[in-house]
C-alpha cells in the first residue's frame, strides 16, 4: 500500500510527546509547533531588514565592571573535620523553608560551601567557599562559618595563584571573619561601600564560586532591607534576588560603581539551590567588625542591659503611646532592666519605649540589638525613649558584652502575662513560702496569680499559675488589692491593660482588652548564655 500522509490530529500528538520528552530530559521548556504547508511570499526589490522601533532603555550591561572587581574576588578552601551525620540531616529552617542542608553552623545558612569528602580514614573534609580582597597587603573578607573549624585554608585567586591563609579573627555574632594571605607583589582589592544608601530596586552584582566553580557572577537587584532572618544577632541583612547558592557564601555584593555593599551570606529556599531569595551582611556591619579585628583579634559588642519586646497595637494603646502618622505601632518595649546595668544607671525603666539610638529610629527589638552591639564600650549612647507620653532623652555609658553577667537576659522578644479578677485570675500575696518556692528573689513585688478561669481573657493570653504580675501599664504594684485597683483604673481609660508579669524568669508586657480577644504581648522567652544583653 502506498505510504499515506499522516493526519494532522497524529503529527499534532507526536510533536507533542516529542517537546514533553525534552522537557523532562533537559529541565528546558520548548514551545511546540505544528507546521503546515504554505505559500511563499516572493521578493520584492525593496525588500530590507527588520528593524523594531522601541525605547531607547537597555538592561545594564556589567561586563566592564565584572573585568575590573573580579580579580579581587577569592575562593577559598578550608579543610575540617568532618561533621557528624546528624549535622548533615534535612537542613534548618527559616519561615516555614528550608534553608539547606544544615551543617551545625549556628545561622540558616544556604550551604555556605561544597563539601568534598577527603578519605574516611582521614574522616577530614573540604569546605569550598567565597572571599574578597580588601586592601593591597592581602587582607581578605569572608563568612565565619566558611572557615569556621577549619585545620587549614588556602585562597584561590583570579589567576589562580594559591596561596595559604591564617585567620586574624572571627566574630560569630555578624558571621564574619578576616583572613590574611601574604603576596610578594600587591595584590588588587575592592573597597566597601555603604549600604545605608542602598536602595530596594538597585541593581546589584555578585561574585563567587558556587558549587567550586570560581569566578561566577551574576546579578539582581536589592529587594528588600533591613531582613531579620531569625539569626544573626547583629545583622540587619539586605535582601537580593542575584542568584547565590552553595559556594557563594563570603563573596561580595557590589554595586555598578564597584563598591562592596554587601557578603552574600544566606538563601531561603526549600531545595538549596536559588529560588531568588538570598541575603547580604551590610557593609557598615563588614566595615565595623574588619576595623577591631585588624585592631585588635577580636569584636567586642556593646552591652546596655534591658530586655525589650515589641510594641503591639495592644500595648501602644495601654500604655497610651503617640499614634504614628502612618504604618504600625513601633519603638523597643523595656520589659526589664537588668541591675548595676547602663540602662539602669542612666535611669532606664521598665515601661519606657526606645524610639531613637543615636539618632536612628527604632523600629523592633532587633533594631536595638544591632545598634547598641555596634556601639563601643565606653561610648556615650544617644537614647530616646517614650515614658507617660512624654519624650525623654538618655544617656547610658555602654558596656562590654563579654564583661556583663550571662543571666540577665536579651534585647529581643518577650512575653507573658495577667490580669485582674475582671480578667479572670484569682490573686494571692506574695509570701515568703511562695518566694522559695518559685525561687522569687526579694527585690521582686507584685501580686502571684493563683488560678486562671479557661477561656478568660486572662487564659487566651496564656496567663498561668505562679506568674507574678509586678506592674500594671507604667504602675508598679506590690500586693492583689494594688493590682486589681490599677487593673479596673486601666480598664476605665482604655479599656486595654497591659501587664507586667515576671514569667518563669522573664519579665515582660502583655496587653489584654476584656471581651476584645486574647492578649497580644507574644510568647514568654529570653535568649541563651550568649545572647546581647542590650
Amino acid at each position: 500500500m502506498p505510504n499515506q500522509p499522516t493526519p494532522r490530529p497524529a503529527m499534532h500528538r507526536a510533536l507533542s510527546r516529542i517537546a514533553l520528552a525534552a522537557l523532562l530530559c533537559g529541565g528546558t521548556a520548548f514551545a511546540t509547533y505544528e507546521f503546515v504547508p504554505a505559500g511563499h511570499a516572493e521578493p520584492t526589490a525593496n525588500a530590507a531588514p527588520i528593524k523594531p522601533v522601541g525605547p531607547s532603555e537597555r538592561l545594564p550591561d556589567f561586563s566592564h565592571l565584572v573585568k575590573q572587581v573580579k580579580p579581587a574576588v577569592v575562593s577559598i578552601t578550608s579543610k575540617m573535620p568532618d561533621p557528624d551525620d546528624d549535622d548533615q540531616g534535612g537542613g534548618q529552617q527559616f519561615g516555614g523553608q528550608q534553608f539547606g542542608g544544615g551543617q551545625g553552623f549556628p545561622f540558616p545558612f544556604p550551604f555556605p560551601f561544597q563539601m568534598q569528602p577527603q578519605g574516611r580514614s582521614s574522616q577530614m573534609v573540604e569546605a569550598r567557599g567565597s572571599g574578597f580582597i580588601v586592601s593591597a597587603d592581602g587582607t581578605v573578607i569572608t563568612n565565619n562559618h566558611v572557615v569556621k573549624g577549619a585545620t587549614s585554608i588556602k585562597v584561590t585567586l583570579d589567576d589562580g595563584t594559591v596561596l595559604p591563609a591564617k585567620v586574624v579573627g572571627r566574630d560569630p555574632g555578624t558571621d564574619l571573619a578576616v583572613l590574611k594571605v601574604s603576596s610578594k607583589t600587591p595584590l588588587p582589592y575592592v573597597e566597601l561601600g555603604e549600604s545605608d544608601d542602598v536602595e530596594p530596586g538597585q541593581w546589584v552584582v555578585a561574585i563567587g564560586n558556587p558549587f567550586g566553580l570560581g569566578g561566577t557572577v551574576t546579578a539582581g537587584i536589592v529587594s528588600a532591607r533591613g531582613r531579620d532572618i531569625g539569626d544573626g544577632k547583629y545583622s540587619s541583612f539586605l535582601q537580593i534576588d542575584a542568584p547565590i547558592n552553595r559556594g557563594n557564601s563570603g563573596g561580595p555584593l557590589l554595586t555598578q560603581d564597584g563598591k562592596v555593599i554587601g557578603v552574600n551570606t544566606a538563601i531561603l529556599s526549600p531545595s538549596g539551590g536559588s529560588i531568588g531569595i538570598g541575603f547580604a551582611i551590610p557593609s557598615d556591619t563588614v566595615r565595623n567588625v574588619e576595623e577591631q579585628i585588624l585592631k585588635t583579634g577580636h569584636v567586642v559588642h556593646g552591652y546596655l542591659g534591658v530586655l525589650a519586646q515589641p510594641v503591639s497595637p495592644g500595648i501602644a494603646s495601654a500604655l497610651g503611646l503617640p499614634k504614628p502618622a502612618s504604618g504600625p505601632a513601633s519603638g523597643a518595649l523595656v520589659a526589664s532592666v537588668s541591675n548595676d546595668s547602663p540602662a539602669q544607671k542612666a535611669g532606664v525603666k521598665p515601661g519606657d519605649v526606645i524610639t531613637e539610638v543615636q539618632g536612628k529610629k527604632i523600629d523592633t527589638p532587633h533594631d536595638l540589638q544591632i545598634q547598641v552591639g555596634s556601639v563601643k564600650p565606653g561610648n556615650t549612647l544617644a537614647l530616646t525613649v517614650i515614658r507617660d507620653g512624654k519624650t525623654l532623652n538618655l544617656s547610658p555609658v555602654i558596656g562590654n558584652l563579654a564583661d556583663a553577667d550571662k543571666d540577665k537576659g536579651s534585647e529581643g522578644m518577650g512575653g507573658s502575662t495577667a490580669g485582674g479578677k475582671s480578667l479572670g485570675v484569682s490573686l494571692t500575696e506574695l509570701t515568703p513560702q511562695i518566694r522559695q518556692q518559685l525561687g522569687i528573689s526579694g527585690s521582686v513585688h507584685g501580686a502571684v496569680v493563683r488560678g486562671v478561669t479557661p477561656g478568660s481573657p486572662a487564659d487566651q493570653a496564656g496567663i498561668g499559675a505562679g506568674d507574678v504580675i509586678v506592674g500594671v501599664n507604667n504602675k508598679s504594684v506590690n500586693d492583689p488589692s494594688e493590682t486589681v485597683a490599677a487593673v479596673h483604673a486601666a480598664l476605665k481609660g482604655t479599656g486595654t491593660v497591659a501587664l507586667r508579669v515576671l514569667h518563669q524568669g522573664q519579665m515582660a508586657f502583655i496587653a489584654i482588652t476584656p471581651g476584645g480577644g486574647n492578649g497580644d504581648g507574644g510568647s514568654a522567652g529570653g535568649g541563651s548564655d550568649d545572647d546581647q544583653n542590650g
